[in-house]
């Protein structure tokens, strides 16, 4: 949650911190500021997006070759101006992501000493704490990392001072914060592709770290002041991956993208005849070895790829799997056990609850982890001991599409290098199932041609305020992930139920005015779900069918079918996601809602 930029250069940096927060505005979107330093402090914030922050520092000229910037998610306080960051502190300015567990309690020593509060947030007690500081510790970086190590919870901070203006200090812990070594100067942000317009050489802090940002370099501390050296590294990003291009919204360039992005992920079996262990890294035939259970920690869209996993690791690998939720894992008494691989999915690398089930898992002695992540030097990756890096590319839109799919690939492989490794994958169906993953992009590619049926479809949503979506097996978490989307970005209300349990109390939320969405692939439960349509036909309920070849739904007066090219077995569920993307996508397109930036949402949770 929440977006930071900071920057020192020769030249004026305005423009750099306005164009990272756009970037950055995925991660926050209800209030934006920035503060720089021009002969005294200058500060500007308003509440709504980027654009409305860049147009207010136009008009006042806002210029100076020091500055930080940031895009809010709002945790402590409402939207407003007050409220948005960067907070001050006489002439020093604060920007932050994440949240001060015991801004209370030190939010009462400084009104002791007489500071004053204008602002509901956890921040402002940052901003005043270092202030106080320096009343006694003149050297800013010093009173940064004093400050620093006063806080309990999760940070990422940027702080400039005018009586200190060569220079700017950031830290971190918990909350992501790297830095960006320019030709000329240097930057720090959230996330890298808010630098990609000046640098792609970056380095990742690490937990704890304190760093000073010069014209002429930098320099990095641990908690206690000890000098620390972090490697410098080149990211593989360009800046035309973070542009919109041809696409009207980036949730729908990302839809789009999936078949190269699946291509990329899988390019790893594609000159091999065989699954490896290997392919989850150097330790993996040791780490996997004895595996008796397979625990599934993720949140959100990550959860629903870990469902379907657990429908493939029991069926092919032989393997108990369970799902679990992070936040509520991470809190619950359960039983450990060493023998389990505890598999953590996340887009970012960085979703707290994610990081925070991992850690506590390890700490009860499962030690066998493994990350699947879309972001190769982010905290879960570093934290686990085995890593899959999905190479979806950069994810901009707020609902995740491509991610999700590109889980979906790597868990389709862990599930059968666990099956081979266990004995239980045959020669015969090891060369199938590479096949079947090899077709996968164009497999895609042609369930994306379906787009304008879709859309005709999508017309008669707009007007719904309520969808029921129906699925069987591994396809139910599907319908899982369909009920989300729509109300993520349509905010149309939307529930997901397996569909035999429809007459277990959703049946009476069904009448005309109810459509029911049902994923029917041509599978071994396809005549069980037939049974259950007829039910919801029975009540005068309008059904939107997803089938595919083989599934012989016929359509007729409030029964419409949209056939998928072909049945794809166990895969089959990264097929029938994409025409729910694509029905979610239009739909919120005739609603005329934000659909790369939904009300509430942020795309990094970062905070519990």
């Amino acid at each position: 949650m929440c977006g930071i930029v900071t920057a020192i250069a020769k030249d004026n940096v305005v423009s750099v911190l306005l164009e990272g927060l756009r970037k950055l505005e995925y991660r926050g979107y209800d209030s934006a500021g920035i503060a720089v330093l021009n002969g005294g402090l200058q500060r500007v914030r308003s509440t709504g997006r980027v654009a409305e922050l860049a147009a207010l520092a136009a008009s006042k000229e806002l210029s100076a070759n020091i500055g930080i910037a940031h895009t809010r998610w709002a945790t402590h306080g409402v939207p407003s101006e007050r409220n948005a960051h960067p907070h001050v502190s006489g002439g020093l300015a604060v920007v932050h992501n994440g949240i001060i567990e015991n801004f209370s309690a030190i939010k009462e020593r400084l009104i002791a000493r007489g500071y004053e509060f204008v602002s509901e947030t956890d921040t402002e007690v940052i901003a005043h704490l270092i202030h106080s500081k320096l009343k006694t510790e003149p050297d800013l970086f010093t009173a940064v990392r004093l400050a620093a190590n006063e806080l309990v919870g999760a940070y990422a901070i940027g702080v400039i001072c005018e009586t200190d203006p060569s220079r700017l200090i950031v830290s971190r812990h918990g909350a992501p914060l790297l830095l960006g070594v320019g030709e000329d100067g240097m930057y720090a942000a959230s996330d890298t592709a808010a630098l990609l317009q000046v640098t792609r050489k970056v380095i990742y802090l690490e937990e704890g770290d304190v760093a000073e940002l010069r014209l002429d370099g930098y320099r990095i501390v641990r908690p206690d002041g000890t000098p620390v050296e972090r490697a410098i590294n080149v990211s593989s990003l360009s800046a035309d991956a973070v542009e919109l291009g041809q696409y009207r919204h980036y949730m729908q360039k990302e839809i789009f993208e999936q078949p190269q992005a699946l291509a990329n992920t899988l390019e790893i079996i594609a000159g091999g005849g065989s699954i490896s262990p290997q392919l989850f890294g150097s330790q993996a035939a040791q780490v996997l070895d004895g595996v008796k259970n397979v625990l599934v920690i993720a949140c959100g869209t990550s959860y629903h790829a870990g469902l379907v996993a657990r429908y493939w690791i029991e069926s092919v690998a032989r393997v108990p799997c369970t799902v679990e939720i992070a936040s509520e894992y991470r809190y619950r008494d359960s039983v450990a056990d060493p023998d389990t691989l505890v598999v953590v999915i996340s887009q970012s690398g960085e979703t707290a609850d994610t990081l925070a089930a991992l850690k506590y898992a390890r700490e009860r002695g499962m030690t066998r982890t493994l990350a699947i992540c879309n972001v190769p030097e982010s905290a879960i990756v570093r934290e686990a001991a085995l890593r899959f890096i999905t190479r979806a590319g950069p994810e901009i839109g707020v609902a995740s599409t491509k991610a999700f799919t590109t889980q979906l690939a790597a868990l389709a492989l862990l599930t059968l290098a666990l099956a081979k490794l266990f004995g239980r994958l045959s020669e015969a169906d090891e060369a199938k199932h590479l096949t079947a993953l090899r077709h996968l992009p164009v497999a895609v590619k042609k369930v994306l041609a379906l787009e304008p049926e879709i859309e005709r479809w999508a017309q008669r949503f707009a007007a719904k305020q309520h969808a029921l979506f129906l699925g069987r097996g591994q396809h139910w978490p599907i319908a899982m992930e369909g009920a989300l989307k729509l109300k993520e970005i349509s905010y149309i209300h939307a529930e997901a139920y397996a569909a035999g349990e429809l007459k277990h109390g959703p049946l009476a939320l069904v009448d005309r005015e109810m459509p029911v969405i049902a994923v029917a692939p041509a599978d071994e439960l396809l005549e069980k779900l037939k049974s259950n349509l007829q039910e919801v036909r029975a009540r005068g309920g309008e059904l939107y069918v997803f089938a595919d070849a083989g599934s012989e739904i016929p359509e007729s007066e409030g029964v419409h079918i949209l056939q998928l090219p072909e049945h794809y077995g166990m895969l089959s569920p990264v097929l029938h996601v994409v025409p729910l993307q694509l029905l979610s996508y239009h739909a919120a397109l005739v609603k005329g809602t934000d659909v790369d930036k939904p009300r509430n949402l942020a795309k990094s949770v970062t905070v519990e």
